[in-house]
């Protein structure tokens, strides 16, 4: 029977809702507490963000695992943000407990809905107070005092950057790298949300930006190759699980009882987005290629691709 068109498909409130589970924040937080960066990870960041000063963006941190690994390494300014209240709760709390909320600003933001170039233009520095803390301000400035009252509440919701457009002043810089790490812009539904922040990201990095994620890739093994010419064949048919957004897309309960839903794009999947948002592709690659992982990281996590593409 083909799927009902009352059928509940996964959305992006599905995912945030499982990422905020205990069973999520718990397996995450343990990351962040034991893991740190991978060494592919490491060996990358180092090699395309070699400027711990300049300022970066994390989409997606989740509760903390790479930012705080960054910032222990020395990079001191770091803007990152996830849209799921729990994990960024766990990331503040390990921020705080050793002492890196002054190389590091953690914000709740959803990366589907990132302000575009015009959003970003004319406004002065936010207090070191408040940036360790967060706004909900993307880049860390502002034109005017925050408002009180009925005012501001209605201004926040109206403006996901945090921004007031009363007055203009001193432009700030873009960010000069953004990451998504661990897949995290596969775990958002539908490709056109994914295209959405790959827009976003792309407005708020300067030029000549190196953009560095992962990704799975379904052509990459025979095994996956075999299992997704079985689903090609459901969804053909119509069997597929109704919940599903599209190919390619997963979603099931892991090994430590959370649920996750992942998309699983081939390789041109990935290349005709990029340069459908304004990145130019440069370079990937399979991380095993990378980098030698230990069995922790391996056991973490599966093979994956890294993507290095670039604002031009």
């Amino acid at each position: 029977m083909p799927p009902s068109d009352s059928a509940r498909k996964i959305t992006g409130a599905t995912v945030r809702a499982d990422f905020n589970a205990l069973e999520s924040v718990v397996h995450y937080a343990r990351a962040a507490e034991r893991l740190g960066l991978w060494a592919s990870e490491q060996k990358l960041i180092e090699q395309h963000f070699p400027d711990p000063r300049a300022p970066l963006l994390e989409a997606g941190c989740g509760t903390g695992r790479v930012t705080l690994a960054l910032a222990e390494l020395g990079y001191t300014k770091i803007t990152a943000f996830d849209f799921a209240e729990e994990l960024l709760d766990q990331a503040r709390h390990f921020a705080r407990e050793k002492k890196l909320t002054r190389r590091i600003r953690l914000l709740h933001a959803d990366a589907t809905q990132l302000p575009d170039k015009c959003n970003l233009l004319g406004y002065t520095s936010v207090p070191a107070s408040e940036r360790a803390t967060g706004n909900g301000n993307l880049i860390g400035y502002r034109a005017t005092p925050p408002q009180s009252g009925n005012s501001a509440r209605r201004q926040a919701k109206s403006n996901l950057t945090g921004y007031s457009t009363a007055r203009r002043s001193v432009a700030p810089a873009l960010f000069a790298g953004v990451l998504f790490l661990f897949n995290g812009l596969m775990q958002i539904p539908g490709r056109e949300n994914r295209r959405a922040a790959l827009r976003g990201l792309h407005a708020l990095a300067a030029p000549g930006a190196p953009l560095l994620f992962t990704t799975h890739d379904r052509d990459d093994e025979p095994a996956e190759r075999r299992h997704w010419a079985r689903h090609a064949e459901l969804w053909a048919q119509g069997k597929q699980d109704p919940v599903l957004v599209e190919f390619g897309d997963r979603y099931f309960v892991d090994d430590d009882n959370y649920r996750v839903f992942m998309h699983l794009p081939d390789r041109t999947e990935i290349l005709e987005d990029l340069a459908a948002t304004g990145w130019t592709h440069e370079w990937d690659e399979m991380r095993r290629r990378i980098a030698v992982e230990s069995t922790a990281v391996k056991d973490f996590s599966d093979e994956c691709r890294f993507w290095l593409a670039r604002k031009c």
